[in-house]
């Protein structure tokens, strides 16, 4: 779901415990630590879903899929490529 300007606006304080050595690289380069957090927990929350998303969804794809093999693309015929 989208977020709204508002929601991506709010930000809360908490402490995160990070490797020395990639603190002190991240800090080298200039790097926004909040921001780049929020990016990393942003793409594992992603790929949770998805992942999510798959178990719930992967009997009905391997359903569909097994439907295709044994009898064709429905419609198959009018296709014209």
């Amino acid at each position: 779901m989208p977020r709204t300007a508002s929601a991506q606006t709010r930000r809360w304080p908490t402490n995160v415990t990070l490797p020395a050595d990639l603190l002190a690289e991240a800090r080298a380069l200039g790097l926004n630590l909040s921001e780049a957090c929020a990016q990393g927990l942003k793409a594992e929350i992603a790929r949770h879903q998805a992942a999510a998303w798959l178990r719930e969804n992967g009997a009905a794809l391997a359903s569909a899929n097994d439907y295709v093999e044994r009898n064709g693309v429905p419609l198959g015929e009018f296709r014209q490529f």
